[in-house]
This record gives structure tokens, C-alpha cells and sequence, in this order.
């Protein structure tokens, strides 16, 4: 069986999707490659950036809960989004950029990274990286190509007691130690690390916390890991059709929700032109019926054209 493919996406809660938008979009130079619903409630927003193509290993999404409270990071969550950029250059641009926004940015460790919230208070950190993995970016007209975000390079996660936690991504997921407390899963394409850290305190989950995250695999392996996560004594959801890709969902010792998404699905241009993904409401087909419905409903968001550069295109 292959190993996992490192991170494929992390979801999160917002309780405002325009001012999500606004700051994913235009001040992070995300590409919205997805604007679709919740499926498991059609009523919210279900909002995809990534890179140009929408790539397993780039992808941060949100489900949206118009006015949700805010919610409270603590153990068996993820705090802290790790996302690769190139150069200690690239810090610079966006520690000014950042900063400019009036969000909080501080440097941390020699001046290799550097960590800001969100709007939401969400944690995130970006990192130079020379992993060799290719570089996941979007293109936008406000971040220069040099600077811009790159994809995951790990998440940090807080946990009331490592150890579990540790035997589970070692035996049930295939991850390795790569130092204390530090674990990766490297797969054919890519790898994305998982850094653990001790928290008494319990989160609470609302606005500006993650959801879950994903792990990659193949499709033709998908009942096999469930059969493995479920030897190490996790209890694993069916495997459900997303339309995009297929998921399996399951609690790790911690309580941190996993998924496993499968990187060879049918992508987010399934259903739209690559060219022009994310800039209509897309639903997969089972949902299609409930446009009329839905679409009324659903909160007004930006037009992230005007952060584009004209006309779009994909890499080759």
C-alpha cells in the first residue's frame, strides 16, 4: 500500500464569508477554485482555495455559519496552519503585508518563520521550505509570483497526551518520527508533517478553528486504509462520495478529526471550466435540483476576479 500523500486540504469554520474571502483571496493571493456547500448541509457555504489547479496539498476550506461564536483552540485540535514559501525574502514581504492588514504578526525562531491569525483568530505560519515537493501557487495580481504561498508544509496539533496519539500516526497511518514530536507522511508526490504539542485546556470549536484535516491516499487503496485505521483501533466512517474525491472520516486517540481524501479523484474541474472554477456556485449532482433553493440563501461573497490577473489560466 502506497503511503499517505501528506496533507491533502484542512477545513475550517467562518462566520463571515465575505470577510473570509476578502482575506484568503485577496491578502493571502488564494485562488477560490471551489464555491460549492456543505454536503452534509447544503444550506452553508462550502468555500475551496488552493493553487491554480486546486491540488491536494494546497487546499484550506471553510464551512461557512453566518455569525457563528467564536471558537476556542485547545487539545484535539489542529492550532496552527504551516504553510511553505521559498525564501527568507518572502518572509519579509509578508511580514510588511501582514502587518499592513493590522493583523498581529510576530518572527519566531531565527527569523525562519513567521506567524499571524486570521480575522477569525485562526493561527497560521509560513516557513521556508526546501522540501523539493513542487510548489503549489496561485496567481494574483497583489502577491508577486516569488512570494507567494507554496502549499502545506505541516500542521500543529494539540493533544492532551502524546503518546496515543504518536502509536496511532505510526502504526495506523504510516507516518515516521522525523524528531520528538515531529511526524511525517511522505507519499510518491508529497509529504506534509504533523507537529504535536501538549494542551490541558479542551477546545471549543466554532469561527476561526479547524474543522479537520485530510490525509491523502489513492482511490484503489481507500478500503485498505480503512481496514488499517480501524485495526488500530479507530472507528472509520463508510467511504462517502464527495463528487471531487472520496472521503473516509474518523477520530484519532486525541480527538482530532481525520480524513482520508483521495488525490487521484475527479478534481474541481469536474463540473466547471479549470479557467473559471470557483466563480459560479457549483453543486455536485445530487444537489443540483436544490439550486433554486439554495443559491437565495446563501451570504453575497466578493468577486475575487478583480485580485486576478486577466485572462486566468493553469499550468500545463
Amino acid at each position: 500500500m502506497r503511503p499517505i500523500e501528506g496533507i491533502h486540504h484542512i477545513t475550517l469554520i467562518t462566520g463571515d464569508a465575505p470577510r473570509n474571502v476578502d482575506f484568503y483571496a485577496r491578502v493571502l493571493g488564494l485562488r477560490l477554485v471551489k464555491k460549492t456547500v456543505n454536503q452534509d448541509d447544503p444550506s452553508v457555504y462550502h468555500l475551496f482555495y488552493s493553487d491554480e489547479d486546486g491540488s491536494p496539498g494546497a487546499d484550506i476550506t471553510f464551512f461557512e455559519y453566518p455569525g457563528a461564536a467564536p471558537g476556542r483552540t485547545g487539545a484535539g485540535m489542529i492550532s496552527t496552519i504551516v504553510h511553505r514559501v521559498a525564501s527568507e525574502e518572502a518572509l519579509d514581504f509578508w511580514e510588511a503585508r501582514l502587518a499592513g492588514e493590522g493583523g498581529a504578526v510576530r518572527r519566531e525562531g531565527e527569523g525562519e518563520r513567521l506567524w499571524f491569525a486570521d480575522p477569525e483568530g485562526m493561527g497560521h505560519e509560513l516557513a521556508v521550505s526546501d522540501s523539493g515537493d513542487p510548489a503549489l501557487t496561485a496567481r494574483s495580481r497583489e502577491v508577486p509570483e516569488e512570494f507567494a504561498l507554496r502549499g502545506f508544509e505541516a500542521a500543529r496539533a494539540l493533544v492532551a497526551e502524546p503518546s496515543p496519539s504518536e502509536t496511532f500516526l505510526s502504526e495506523g497511518l504510516g507516518f515516521a518520527e522525523l524528531e520528538r514530536h515531529d511526524w511525517e507522511a511522505r507519499g510518491e508526490r508529497r509529504g506534509g508533517r504533523l507537529l504535536l504539542e501538549g494542551s490541558a485546556q479542551r477546545g471549543v470549536q466554532g469561527a476561526g478553528t479547524v474543522h479537520h484535516i485530510a490525509w491523502g491516499v489513492y482511490g484503489d487503496e481507500m478500503e485498505r486504509w480503512r481496514e488499517r485505521v480501524m485495526g488500530a483501533g479507530a472507528r472509520p466512517t463508510p467511504i462517502i462520495d464527495r463528487f471531487y474525491f472520496q472521503s473516509v472520516y474518523f477520530r484519532e486517540p486525541n480527538g482530532i478529526l481525520y480524513e482520508l481524501a483521495t488525490v487521484d479523484g475527479a478534481g474541481f474541474d469536474a463540473d466547471e471550466p479549470r479557467e473559471t472554477m470557483g466563480e459560479r456556485l457549483s453543486l455536485p449532482p445530487r444537489f443540483e435540483a436544490m439550486r433554486a433553493q439554495v443559491e437565495p440563501t446563501l451570504t453575497p461573497l466578493p468577486d475575487t476576479s478583480r485580485w486576478r490577473p486577466v485572462p486566468a489560466r493553469s499550468r500545463s
